[in-house]
């Protein structure tokens, strides 16, 4: 697996090691509620990167698989998996690799985390900005931590990645029982943004908002975005949802933030925070109904390493793919002078 990083600034320090830590968070095998495939995904920069800075010309990332076990999908090859890729891809393509999701399968997420690595340290360090993701649902699960308090390493203190302690020891629980009972579930995880300069986006067809979005629902089992008050807003009225502004300490700020930090598709400097809707994931040892690629009607039992909940190893590809797109934007914003 890798990725080609092409447009990063030269001058920015850059080690292995400041793009291991995040793929550390994703990588398989790290608890008991995540697929005990073992990998290390040890990352090496192959182009760059020159005596520690980058160079200013595209940046190759590699990481080599060690624990792939292809036979294991065998029983899949003339099979189509419930929810699945594997119907659509051959439907497109004409063509399928049976061993494995493909491009659909989360193993891909790994070049985004990398590169969202890279993306991340250069917003870190030049402009201050922060981003934090955290499990906020597992099914009917859910947290109340304030988007205010959340910290990434009250994230993650627990296997769940969620910083409300009492609600994590529940989330861990169910998905211990739905995984022993080869089943999976899905919920919710937030991203919160702090420090974003106003000014981020374009006014139409690049909204911020629209960025974010597309980033998001490109994630393998992402099912739903909403940024702010999000759907929560229909609710109310334009005097209760409206963000009415006021100047605190001589900057313009707004008394709520159902806006999410994002007006008009710009960001208004205040916390950028959404959410994104994972399903559960789709390859389950329960039989299902299905269909064979004689589109004869069989069932199925699958087999093999795989997530009962991706939620835990996808805060990090949430973080990665808002790192993108704020990076994109930042430096589009240089523009504007």
């Amino acid at each position: 697996m890798g990725c080609i990083i092409d447009g990063c600034p030269a001058g920015l320090e850059l080690t292995e090691k400041d793009i291991q830590k995040d793929l550390d968070r994703r990588k398989p095998g790290q608890s008991d509620i995540t697929t005990q495939r073992k990998e290390d995904d040890r990352v090496e920069i192959h182009s760059g990167v020159f005596e520690g800075k980058t160079t200013g010309t595209p940046i190759m990332l590699l990481v080599r698989n060690t624990d792939a076990r292809s036979q294991d999908y065998n029983h899949l090859k003339d099979v189509f998996r419930p929810s699945h890729a594997d119907f659509t891809y051959k439907q497109k393509y004409g063509i399928r690799d049976f061993r494995g999701g493909g491009r659909a399968s989360a193993r891909e997420t790994l070049a985004r985390v990398a590169a969202g690595a890279v993306a991340r340290k250069y917003l870190e360090e030049k402009a201050q900005i922060e981003i934090v993701a955290f499990v906020e649902k597992v099914k009917d699960i859910g947290s109340t931590v304030l988007i205010e308090d959340v910290s990434q390493k009250d994230i993650d203190s627990n296997i769940v990645r969620c910083p409300d302690k009492k609600a994590a020891e529940k989330m861990i629980e169910l998905i211990k029982e739905i995984g022993s009972e080869g089943d999976s579930v899905g919920g919710v995880i937030r991203c919160v943004v702090r420090n974003t300069p106003a000014g981020l986006g374009e006014p139409v067809f690049d909204k911020l908002s629209a960025r974010l979005g597309a980033a998001m629902l490109s994630i393998p089992a992402v099912k739903g975005f909403e940024i702010g008050s999000g759907f929560a807003g229909t609710t109310k009225t334009g005097s209760e949802h409206n963000d009415s502004f006021i100047v605190k300490n001589g900057s313009v700020r707004t008394r709520t933030n159902n806006s999410g930090g994002v007006q008009g598709g710009i960001s208004n400097g205040e916390i950028i925070h959404f959410r994104v809707a994972f399903k559960p994931t789709s390859t389950i040892r329960k039989q299902q109904d299905t269909i064979n690629t004689d589109m004869q009607s069989v069932q199925l039992n699958a087999v093999g390493r795989h997530d009962p909940c991706v939620l835990p190893r996808a805060v990090p590809i949430v973080e990665a793919m808002a790192a993108l797109v704020l990076i994109d934007n930042y430096l589009l914003q240089k523009i504007y002078g």
